[in-house]
């Protein structure tokens, strides 16, 4: 940190930051967009924003997370794109009547599972099994886009819904059938790759 005046500057180094950070910005923005090309192109205009920026850096976070924050805003901003550019077609029919029908093939009179979860076993150690991880990933490529793309603003960015309506010009409605059927779909994709996983394991 060096004073000019009464203020402070701080010293950082742009031709260090693709090297340094460059491998951890792009698993950052691949595991939210699931193609390596848009992850790419998002670290890319991260870098370049942040190299226009960095008389702003004021050194109460480290570079990488800096890095990370500008990344997080760049990928929000990719997200509320691609999901304007969806038609209501592509995600369904989105009311609170789609969220009753999809209930009603999934529980019986009583609101009791017809089909119960499969148990996956500890919680904190699946977490950290790069296998289920893999599993995760997997099956959120394999999600609708567009429930994809909302579905991690919320679980993974932590993005409140009401944020989520307003980045993405969607009514709380749509944000609420897209996080169910988001999380449905994961779970079907899960319930049956986890146990794969786990009956090859136990077998």
């Amino acid at each position: 940190m060096t004073l000019t005046g009464n203020i402070a500057t701080y010293e950082i180094n742009p031709d260090r930051w693709l090297e340094d950070y460059g491998d951890s910005l792009y698993r950052y923005a691949l595991r939210l967009l699931g193609k390596t090309t848009d992850a790419e192109d998002m670290v890319q205009e991260t870098l370049v924003a942040a190299f226009q920026a960095r008389a702003s850096y004021t050194g109460r976070a480290s570079e990488k997370t800096w890095l990370t924050g500008i990344l997080k805003h760049k990928i929000i901003d990719f997200i509320r794109k691609q999901v304007r550019e969806k038609t209501v077609d592509d995600i369904g029919a989105l009311s609170d009547a789609a969220i009753e029908n999809d209930e009603v093939d999934m529980f019986d009179a009583r609101g009791n599972w017809i089909y119960p979860p499969t148990d996956w076993g500890n919680p904190d150690k699946i977490l950290h099994n790069h296998q289920f991880i893999d599993s995760f990933e997997r099956c959120l490529k394999h999600l609708n886009p567009a429930l994809a793309e909302v579905f991690s603003l919320k679980e993974i960015l932590g993005i409140s819904n009401q944020e989520i309506c307003k980045k993405l010009d969607i009514t709380t409605t749509n944000c609420s059938v897209m996080l169910y059927r988001a999380r449905m779909g994961l779970r079907s994709c899960l319930e049956t790759k986890w146990s794969d996983i786990n009956n090859e394991e136990t077998g």
